[in-house]
């Protein structure tokens, strides 16, 4: 059985998130409407100037090697 879009972007999340906790933050997958990836990014994460960097340099660029049909990661509240 094949793995749904979803499971394969929260299992490349799974994979990045203790980089990103160990910096006291964390990212909770909050859906994936058609190639679009909706992540909260929570804890020092939350308030951080450079979370903005984290989310487009790390956290998409992660995602889109993993699961290449993505084609973009927008954080919401």
């Amino acid at each position: 059985m094949t793995e749904s879009l979803e499971q394969r972007v929260q299992k490349a999340l799974n994979v990045i998130r203790p980089q990103i906790q160990a910096d006291g933050g964390d990212v909770e997958l909050v859906a994936v409407e058609k190639l679009t990836v909706k992540v909260r990014l929570m804890g020092a994460c939350a308030g951080c100037p450079m979370s903005a960097m984290t989310l487009k340099q790390g956290i998409e660029v992660f995602i889109k090697q993993r699961v290449p049909e993505i084609e973009k990661v927008e954080a919401v509240q």
